[in-house]
C-alpha cells in the first residue's frame, strides 16, 4: 500500500525539528570538550526544566489526568530527558561528532521498530532489508573508528548507537500520549520539568570539581542549544509532528538529521569526512530508506 505524504504543515514542523536536533553531536562535543559529560547532560535536563516550567504554569498546560497518561508522560520523560542524553553524552564524549551523527541516523529503525513491537504488528519484508543494509552501514562505520576518522572510537560510536534505543521508546510513547488527545506542550514541558527537577540536585554534586569560570562562552552555548533549542523547540516540534502524521512516515524525515550533522561538525570541528564515512553514511541512508518506504 503506498503511503500519502502528510499535509505540508506537519512534514515543515518535523523536518525543522530534524535540522534543529543536527546541531546536538557538535554542540555536545563543544560542551564536553571542557565539561565532564554527565555534567553537560545533567545541566541539558535542568536548564530546559527551569525554562519549561514557568511555561507551563502561565500557559496552564494541564498535567495528565489519567493513570496510563501518567505512565506514558513519565516513560517519554525518562527516555528523552534522562537515559538518551546520559547515554549520547557520553558516546560523544569518546568518538568524533561526526560518526555520533550517522549513529543517530539509525533512529528511523529503531523508532519503527519498537512502534511495530507497541501496536503487535510485523514489519514487512523491505523493512527487514532496509535493516540489513543500515546495520551493514553502521558495522562499516564502527569499523572505521580509531583509524582513518580522527577522534572516533568504537566504544563511543556503540554508546551512541545503544542510546538510540532510549530515544526511540521516548518518542513512540510521546506519540501514544499526543494520539490520546493529551497536547505535546505537556509532554514536552512537563517531562523536562520533572526530572529536570529530579536531577537539580546533582548539579551540585557533578560539577563541584568544574572550574566553571572557566569554561568559554562556545562550550555554555552548547549546553544552552542542547537544553533550549534540542530538549524544548526540538521534541515541543517533533512530538506534534509524530502525533499529526503519524511515528513511520514522520520517521522518514529524521534522513535530514545526520546529514545536517555531518556537515556542521566539519564545519565548525574541522571534523574530516573521509570515504570509509561516505560509503557508510550512503549504506545506512539507503537502508533507513529502503526500511521506512512502505508502511
Amino acid at each position: 500500500m503506498v503511503v500519502s505524504l502528510p499535509p505540508l504543515s506537519i512534514l515543515t514542523v518535523a523536518i525543522i525539528a530534524v535540522i534543529i536536533w543536527g546541531g546536538s553531536p557538535v554542540a555536545a562535543k563543544l560542551a564536553v570538550l571542557e565539561l565532564p559529560a554527565l555534567t553537560v547532560a545533567i545541566l541539558r535536563t535542568v536548564v530546559g526544566g527551569l525554562f519549561a516550567l514557568p511555561l507551563a504554569l502561565i500557559m496552564r498546560v494541564p498535567l495528565p489526568k489519567q493513570r496510563d497518561h501518567c505512565y506514558l508522560l513519565l516513560l517519554s520523560g525518562f527516555c528523552g530527558f534522562v537515559a538518551f542524553p546520559i547515554g549520547f553524552t557520553y558516546g560523544v564524549s569518546m568518538t568524533s561528532a561526526n560518526h555520533a551523527a550517522m549513529a543517530l541516523a539509525a533512529l528511523p529503525i529503531t523508532t519503527g521498530a519498537i512502534a511495530s513491537l507497541w501496536d503487535r504488528s510485523l514489519p514487512p519484508k523491505w523493512w527487514w532489508l532496509g535493516c540489513a543494509i543500515a546495520l551493514l552501514g553502521e558495522s562499516i562505520l564502527i569499523s572505521d573508528s580509531g583509524g582513518g576518522s580522527a577522534g572516533a572510537t568504537v566504544l563511543g560510536d556503540v554508546v551512541v548507537l545503544l542510546a538510540n534505543f532510549f530515544a526511540s521508546l521516548g518518542y513512540v510513547a510521546g506519540a501514544k500520549l499526543q494520539a490520546k488527545g493529551y497536547p505535546t506542550t505537556g509532554i514536552t514541558f512537563w517531562g523536562v520539568s520533572c526530572f529536570g527537577v529530579l536531577l537539580l540536585p546533582l548539579v551540585f554534586f557533578v560539577g563541584q570539581d568544574v572550574d566553571l569560570s572557566k569554561v568559554s562562552d562556545l562550550a555554555w552555548g552548547g549546553v544552552i542549544y542542547l537544553a533550549i533549542g534540542v530538549t524544548i523547540i526540538g521534541y515541543l516540534m517533533w512530538y506534534w509532528a509524530l502525533g499529526q502524521g503519524g511515528i513511520a512516515r514522520m520517521g522518514l524525515t529524521q534522513f535530514l538529521q545526520p546529514v545536517s550533522g555531518v556537515l556542521l561538525a566539519a564545519a565548525f570541528l574541522r571534523e574530516p569526512i573521509t570515504m570509509v564515512l561516505l560509503i557508510s553514511s550512503i549504506a545506512i541512508l539507503l537502508g533507513v530508506w529502503i526500511a521506512m518506504r512502505p508502511k
